[in-house]
C-alpha cells in the first residue's frame, strides 16, 4: 500500500490532483457555498479561457520557449471581432479577420525567433506591447459595447448543455485533443525533442525552424480563440482583456509539471494547475479576502513553482 501511494505521489499530476482536492475540501469546509451548483458553474466558466491559454503556454514551454504576448493577442482578437462587427454587422467577418491577424502574429513571432535567432522573451515582449497598443487604437481606449450579436455566437460564451457551460466544454475538448496529440502524434512529439536538446534534434533530421514557427502560430491561434470566446461571454470588446493572463497561464503550466527548461510537460498536468489556481482565487473571493491579493498570490505561486522546477532539474 505504501509503495503504491509513493508511486502515485511521484507523478506530478497525481500530486497536483491531490492538492487540488484538498484545496477544494478545505474551502468547502470554511465556505459551504463553494460546492453550490451556481459557484461551480461560475468557476468552470471563469477557468475556461485561462485553461485554453495555459494549453498554449504548455506547448511553448515544452519547446523550450516563452510566450508573453498571448494576453495581448487575446485582447486584440476580442476587439478586432467587435470592431469589425460594428462596421459590417457580420460576426463571421470579424472572426475571420481576427483569426487571420492572430495566425499572422504567431507566424511573425516564429520567424523572428527561428530565422533571426532572436530571444523569445524579447520578441514576445515586444509583440505584447504591439498587440495591446493596437487594441487601444481600435477602441480609442474605451470598451466597445456589442448590441445585436447573433444568438448562436452569444451561446458559445453563455449557453449550457445539461447545465454544463459550453465554453467549459470547448476547453475540455481542446485539452483532450492536445493531450492526445502531444502523447501520440509524431509531429507534436518533435516539440519535446527540440525542447530537450535542440542540437540533437537538428542532427536527427528534425526541421527545428518549422517546429518553432508551428508552435508559435498554434499558440497565437489559441490566444485568438480565447479572445473570440471572451467577447461571446461578456458582449463587450475591451482592450484591457487578458491582463496578467500570461502569468496565470505560465503558473498553471509549471504547477502541472511543465518545465521552464523545455522538453517536459503534459496538458493534463496543466489543466489540474488551472483548476488549482482558480480554486484558490475563488476561495479568496468567497472568504472576503481583498481582490488585490489575487495577483499577489498568483505571483507567489509562480515563483514557488519555478523554484521547485529549477531545484528538481538541477538535482537530476
Amino acid at each position: 500500500m505504501k509503495s503504491m501511494i509513493k508511486k502515485l505521489t511521484a507523478k506530478r499530476e497525481a500530486s497536483v490532483a491531490l492538492i487540488t482536492v484538498l484545496a477544494a475540501l478545505i474551502t468547502g469546509l470554511f465556505q459551504p457555498k463553494f460546492f453550490s451548483i451556481s459557484n461551480l458553474r461560475s468557476l468552470a466558466i471563469g477557468l475556461s479561457t485561462d485553461g485554453i491559454l495555459a494549453i498554449a503556454l504548455t506547448i511553448v514551454l515544452v519547446l523550450g520557449g516563452i510566450e508573453l504576448s498571448v494576453g495581448s493577442v487575446m485582447a486584440l482578437s476580442c476587439v478586432l471581432v467587435g470592431w469589425t462587427f460594428l462596421i459590417t454587422d457580420n460576426i463571421l467577418f470579424g472572426i475571420i479577420a481576427s483569426l487571420t491577424v492572430g495566425i499572422g502574429i504567431g507566424l511573425f513571432n516564429g520567424l523572428m525567433i527561428s530565422k533571426l535567432d532572436l530571444p523569445p522573451f524579447i520578441v514576445t515582449l515586444g509583440m505584447q506591447s504591439l498587440a495591446k497598443g493596437a487594441a487601444y487604437i481600435f477602441t480609442e481606449g474605451s470598451p466597445l459595447s456589442m448590441g445585436g450579436l447573433p444568438q448562436w455566437f452569444r451561446t458559445l460564451g453563455r449557453g449550457s448543455v445539461f447545465n454544463i457551460p459550453i465554453i467549459f466544454i470547448i476547453f475540455i475538448v481542446l485539452a483532450v485533443i492536445f493531450d492526445l496529440l502531444m502523447k501520440n502524434i509524431t509531429t507534436f512529439r518533435m516539440i519535446f525533442y527540440v525542447g530537450s536538446n535542440e542540437n540533437a534534434a537538428k542532427l536527427s533530421g528534425i526541421n527545428v525552424s518549422e517546429v518553432k514557427i508551428g508552435v508559435y502560430m498554434l499558440s497565437a491561434l489559441l490566444a485568438t480563440l480565447t479572445g473570440i470566446l471572451s467577447l461571446s461571454r461578456f458582449n463587450v470588446a475591451t482592450p484591457t482583456l487578458g491582463t496578467m493572463a500570461e502569468t496565470r497561464a505560465i503558473s498553471a503550466a509549471v504547477i502541472g509539471g511543465t518545465s521552464m527548461a523545455g522538453g517536459v510537460g503534459t496538458v493534463v498536468g496543466t489543466v489540474l494547475g488551472v483548476v488549482l489556481l482558480n480554486i484558490i482565487n475563488n476561495a479568496l473571493v468567497m472568504l472576503n479576502v481583498s481582490v488585490y491579493w489575487q495577483d499577489f498570490v498568483t505571483g507567489a505561486i509562480l515563483i514557488l513553482a519555478v523554484t521547485l522546477d529549477y531545484v528538481s532539474h538541477r538535482k537530476k
